[in-house]
C-alpha cells in the first residue's frame, strides 16, 4: 500500500472548477455550473412599486471569470449589490460556497473571501497609497484594545507591509508608495482598489464597472491583472459596459433586462444571442424577451 502510494503521479487537477468547466454546460438561463461558487434563488428587490431584480435561479462557477453585462436600467447594478450583501432582497436567498448570505453583512462575507470593489472609487484620500493598502488586511491584532497595548502587533504589521508592497510593486503603484491616495488618477485608483482588496486575499472578488473612467493607457493593465487572478485560482464576477472588456476576458456572460435574465453564455454566443441584441438595441421593442440563442431550433 505504502509502496503503491509513493509510486502513484500527482492528483489530477479538479475538472469541476475553472473556465474548462463550462465547456460542456448548457446554454440555458439558471444552467447549474459543475462547480458553483456563488449561487442564487427567486431573488426579488422592489423599490416601490417597481421591481428592479427579478431573477429565478442563477450559478457563478468557481474559478471563472463571470460578466454581468445588461443595458441602462436593466438591475445589473442593484443584482451586484444583493449578491455583495450591500442590500437585500425582499424575496429569496443566495449562497457563497454554501452558506447563506441572507442577512449577513458585508464586512462579515468578506471575511469568508468574497469581497467587492466600486464604481465610485471608495480609496481614503487623505492617507497614503500604503496605508489604504494596509487597512485592507483582516484579523489586525492592534485593532483590539488589549492588542494595541501589547507588542504583538509590531510583527504582524511587518508581515502586512511586506504583503502590502509585494501588492504595490505588481500593479505598479511602488512609486506612489508614500503619496496620498488623493494624488492618483482615477485608474490609478482602480488599480489600489483592486490590490487592496487582494490583501484579504479573497477567493471571489466581484469588480463593479472596473473600466469606468479609466483610460486606455491603463485599461489593458487592468485586463491582465483580471486575468491573472482567475490564474491563482480566484473567481471573479463583474458588472461592465465595456463589450471589449467583456469579450476579451470573460469565461461566461450573464445577461439581464427589466431586472430579469435573459441568456447565458460564452461571449461569442452571448454576441449572436437574439434575446440580448433585442435588449440592446430594441428591434423587437414590447415583444416577450426569449432566452433561447440565436440558431437554436
Amino acid at each position: 500500500m505504502a509502496e503503491h502510494a509513493q509510486a502513484s503521479p500527482e492528483a489530477p487537477p479538479d475538472t469541476r472548477s475553472g473556465p474548462a468547466a463550462l465547456a460542456g454546460v448548457a446554454r440555458e438561463i439558471g444552467v447549474a455550473k459543475p462547480d458553483p461558487v456563488l449561487v442564487a434563488d427567486s431573488m426579488v428587490r422592489r423599490f416601490g412599486g417597481v421591481t428592479a431584480v427579478n431573477v429565478g435561479h442563477v450559478e457563478f462557477q468557481r474559478g471563472a471569470i463571470t460578466a454581468l453585462i445588461g443595458p441602462n436600467g436593466a438591475g445589473k447594478t442593484t443584482f451586484f449589490n444583493l449578491l455583495s450583501c450591500f442590500d437585500q432582497p425582499q424575496e429569496g436567498t443566495w449562497s457563497f460556497n454554501g452558506q447563506i448570505l441572507n442577512g449577513v453583512a458585508p464586512y462579515k462575507v468578506a471575511r469568508r473571501g468574497m469581497v467587492r470593489t466600486f464604481q465610485l472609487t471608495k480609496a481614503l484620500t487623505k492617507l497614503t497609497v500604503i496605508e489604504n493598502m494596509r487597512l485592507g488586511a483582516q484579523g489586525q491584532r492592534g485593532e483590539t484594545f488589549l492588542g494595541a497595548l501589547s507588542s504583538m502587533w509590531g510583527s504582524q504589521e511587518r508581515e502586512i507591509t511586506a504583503r502590502a508592497d509585494a501588492l504595490l510593486e505588481r500593479f505598479k503603484l511602488d512609486h506612489m508608495r508614500e503619496e496620498f491616495a488623493a494624488s492618483l488618477s482615477g485608474g490609478q485608483r482602480k488599480l489600489l482598489e483592486m490590490a487592496r482588496a487582494l490583501m484579504t486575499d479573497p477567493e471571489l472578488l466581484m469588480l463593479d464597472e472596473p473600466m469606468a473612467g479609466v483610460n486606455p493607457a491603463l485599461k489593458q493593465s487592468l485586463l491582465g491583472h483580471v486575468k491573472t487572478l482567475r490564474d491563482e485560482g480566484r473567481s471573479v464576477i463583474f458588472v461592465e459596459h465595456d463589450m471589449d472588456m467583456v469579450f476579451d476576458i470573460s469565461d461566461w456572460v450573464v445577461v439581464m433586462a427589466e431586472g430579469r435574465i435573459i441568456a447565458e453564455g460564452t461571449p461569442a454566443e452571448i454576441g449572436s444571442n437574439v434575446a440580448v441584441i433585442d435588449a440592446y438595441l430594441g428591434t423587437h421593442h414590447g415583444a416577450e424577451l426569449s432566452g433561447g440563442l440565436a440558431g437554436e431550433s
